[in-house]
This record gives structure tokens, sequence and C-alpha cells, in this order.
């Protein structure tokens, strides 16, 4: 949730209105100080959220109705959970949230829009959104969390043997086909790097028939104003890169965001985006690294399942009715999901 961030997508060309974003920006002001403060955007279709609602936008159109525009309240591109309703730190911090939860619903009636939603929001935003009414919606994302381990083979050591074995491996494929692997932070990266790393973007975006909606040019003021909160690792092979990934990295975590590269060298996609990226956290003494969203077979790389969520609020009362049914329903597949995946982890099982 930096200025920097949001500035360089608004200004890159990558979330502007000719692309389907149109920021309203939500802020409350006391003696012309700004005290809290909600990115909300108009939104003229689905893509860059991660929090899919294809199924409730047929559903109105089937219906002669428009769900489009919608609000949202998130980062785009960005399916990393954090505070969405942004207050200063003073003693009437939770007046100023509850007068953001209650204007982005009034902004959404005010603009005549369909819905309100908020995306990968803390729990205690969603709690506090809640209670004003909006209706919360559980999902999950695989994460990997880190207990102190002293270095990469301690991490293995927890797991059974068979998935100890399956990383070693795909680790030494890796390393069999003459590959190194560079990790570069901060002012380590070079222009050229940033240009071989949009490279690999917009070739992963391509080879999933997604729109590009990260520019060049979105790279390169990353480069400029914010570079120490971006790492990357790349796989070189000679002279040539055949692979990399684009991590962010905050105070506590690393969230891994982009990949691109060969397809054809067995496993370099799970040593550049999984196992140099945790080694790089328990070097840094980082308590989790957060994958990205998708990927059940994350599970089997030491990764858990983590629950996030979303809240949301429909103008249309027999629409969101039928919505809060089918979250309340969904909400208990979920949970019955996550204790399966729970009893699939791949970690040595406590002996009782």
């Amino acid at each position: 949730m930096r200025h920097e961030l949001f500035a360089a997508f608004e200004e890159t060309g990558c979330a502007v209105p000719e692309a389907g974003w149109v920021p309203h920006y939500l802020l409350v002001t006391n003696h012309g100080e700004i005290v809290g403060a909600a990115p909300i955007y108009a939104k003229s279709h689905t893509y860059g959220e991660f929090v899919f609602d294809f199924a409730w936008a047929e559903a109105y159109q089937r219906a002669g109705l428009r769900y489009f525009p919608k609000l949202i309240s998130a980062i785009p591109f960005t399916p990393i959970a954090g505070p969405r309703l942004l207050v200063a730190d003073r003693p009437d911090r939770d007046e100023i949230q509850r007068t953001l939860a209650e204007g982005a619903t009034e902004l959404a009636r005010k603009l005549g829009v369909s819905s309100m939603h908020w995306l990968f929001p803390h729990a205690t935003d969603v709690a506090r959104l809640e209670r004003h009414g909006l209706m919360r919606r559980d999902g999950f994302q695989y994460h990997w969390l880190n207990p102190g381990y002293r270095d990469f083979e301690d991490f293995l050591s927890t797991l059974n043997a068979k998935k100890r074995k399956q990383i070693r491996r795909e680790r030494r494929h890796v390393h069999e086909a003459g590959v190194e692997i560079e990790i570069l932070q901060g002012h380590e990266i070079s222009s050229a790097h940033w240009d071989r790393m949009h490279d690999f973007h917009q070739a992963t975006i391509r080879n999933y028939g997604a729109p590009p909606f990260l520019t060049r040019a979105f790279f390169h003021r990353l480069a400029e104003h914010m570079p120490e909160n971006v790492v990357m690792v790349f796989a070189r092979h000679g002279r040539a890169y055949v692979g990399g990934a684009f991590n962010f990295l905050g105070q506590d975590a690393l969230y891994g965001r982009y990949w691109g590269g060969r397809q054809d060298i067995h496993s370099l996609h799970f040593e550049v985006c999984y196992y140099s990226a945790i080694e790089f956290c328990i070097a840094r003494g980082l308590e989790r690294f957060e994958g990205g969203a998708g990927g059940e077979h994350k599970l089997a790389r030491g990764f858990v399942p983590v629950t996030t969520y979303s809240a949301h609020w429909l103008k249309h009362p027999q629409f969101a009715r039928a919505v809060a049914d089918f979250l309340a329903r969904e909400r208990n597949g979920v949970e019955i999901y996550l204790d399966e995946l729970n009893e699939r982890t791949p970690f040595k099982k406590a002996v009782s």
C-alpha cells in the first residue's frame, strides 16, 4: 500500500481509465489534514482482481441488468492481503474507519454502480465491513511460513522423506542443466534486468491468453522510486537469461508476483519461483513467502493454505440475497477443502 506503487500503476498506463480502471480515492480530512484513505477504482471488467465474480456478472447480464461499472478497493493486479481502511494513528481511528466504510457504499450509490467490493483486506478490516452490512467472502492462498529455519536443509528436514527427495531432485535437474541462479535486489538490478523481466512477464501473459497489463515503463518507474522493495531471481544459462521471477519485499514477508522462462528446462519454474525465494527468506529472517494466487502444486513444496477475504455490497436487493446465500455455501465448501489440504501437507506428522 505504497503511494509510489499506485502512482506507478496510474502514471505508466497500467491502471488507467483507458484500461478500465478509473480512480475514486476516498479521503477523510480533519482541519485540512488527511487522516484516512481508501483506494477505490471504478471497473468496467474483472481482470487484474483475483477475486473472481464472472458468474455474478453473467447472472446480471442474463437478467437484463448492468453489472459494470462496479467499484473495488484493491491494489491493482496484486492479490496481497493488507489494510484497505487506511487510518492515521489517532484515538478516533474507529470513527475514521467507519466513515471510510460508509463513504465507499455512499460513493457506489452516488455513482449508480451495481456494487462495491473490498478485495484482500486484513481480517480486522473485514470484520469492520461486515458490521456495516457487507457480505464476507472467503478464499485461500498458499504461503510458506518461516518459524526460524537456519538454512534450506533445516527446512527440508521438516518434510517427509518423499517430498524432501522430490525437492532435492528438482533442484538437481536445474543444476545439471547448467543453469545458474542470480538473486538481485534494489540497485543491483540494472536497466537491462528490468527490461528482461518485463519481457518474461509479457511472454507469460501471452501464454495464458490474458491481456498484457504491465507496461515496460511501469517496471522502470519501480526502478526509480522503490527499488529497495524489489527482489528479482534470474536463471542464467551461459550468457542468456532463461527465466526470471519478480518479487516485492515487505518488512516481514516476500511476495511473489510474476514469472517467465523457458518451459523445456526441467523444474526451472520451481527453482526460480519457490526454492530460491525460500532461501532468500531464510537468509533474511522473513516470516513468510506469499507465492501469489492459485497453485495447488505449492502444497507439495512446503506451502500451507491460508484464508483470504473479500467483502461485497450489491445494490440490487434480490441479487444481494442470492449472493449472500451463495457465499454462505461457498464458505462451508472452502472450510472443508482447507481441512482436506491441511491433511495433505508434506510436513512430518507429529507423534502423539
